[in-house]
């Protein structure tokens, strides 16, 4: 029996459309050398996600996504003790504001389009963070999308399985009717269990901790960019 036809894609927002890493890394103070302001910068999202892990992990409310990159921010600083002169009050400030304003990956833009445009399949954001994160990140980003689902508005963080199954509640569609576009093999994990189909698109920025050898053979479809996206889903 053949797969139900796709009827709306899902995209996690940060890392897997957009490029997180040269915003962060600009608001950095420029006497930081870029190959360490590169690695502080990795090393915070890291403890980003290892911090909304433990979150997870203790069943906790999702809370302000500044809250806790402001946390994970000091614990990336006592790992880098001789950046914390250069950082005061009022560029952690900024730091942290950094995350709001981020570009998109190339050729996302015109895979989102062709999506809606080409395929008329709808699109959404679907992604851990607040509301405000992502209205702030789709004007500085210029995507389009029709709904953005933050774990703040649906109440769960990704991948608890009721962040997915709200989404398709909501938008009133079988999980074999949605896919996942995602550069992290965690949230597509989550996704797989409940059912919808799965993209992992490869970022340099993003799953540093994951094999990749192993992630390839773990999805539908495995990319290392969105360029062939709209072609692949339309013959899902």
């Amino acid at each position: 029996m053949s797969q139900p036809k796709i009827k709306a894609v899902l995209f996690d927002f940060m890392g897997t459309c957009l490029d997180w890493h040269s915003s962060v890394v600009q608001a950095l103070p420029s006497t930081i050398p870029r190959n360490e302001a590169s690695n502080f910068a990795l090393e915070w999202r890291r403890q980003y996600f290892l911090e909304n892990n433990n979150r997870f992990m203790q069943g906790l409310h999702p809370e302000d996504i500044d809250e806790t990159l402001a946390r994970t921010l000091e614990v990336t600083l006592a790992q880098y003790p001789h950046h914390q002169p250069r950082i005061n009050a009022e560029p952690k400030t900024n730091l942290v504001q950094a995350w709001h304003s981020q570009p998109a990956w190339p050729e996302v833009s015109k895979a989102i389009r062709s999506l809606r445009q080409d395929l008329n399949l709808e699109v959404f954001v679907h992604a851990n963070g607040t509301t405000r994160l992502q209205l702030d990140l789709t004007r500085s980003s210029g995507l389009d999308f029709h709904m953005l689902f933050s774990s703040q508005l649906l109440g769960f963080y990704k991948p608890s399985p009721e962040a997915y199954e709200k989404a398709l509640q909501l938008l009133k569609l079988k999980p074999e009717e949605v896919v996942l576009v995602a550069a992290h093999a965690y949230d597509l994990r989550g996704a797989q269990k409940c059912g919808l189909r799965t993209i992992y698109v490869h970022r340099w920025t993003d799953d540093i901790d994951e094999d990749m050898e192993k992630v390839k053979s773990e999805f539908d479809v495995f990319l290392e960019n969105m360029d062939d996206l709209p072609g692949i889903i339309g013959r899902m």
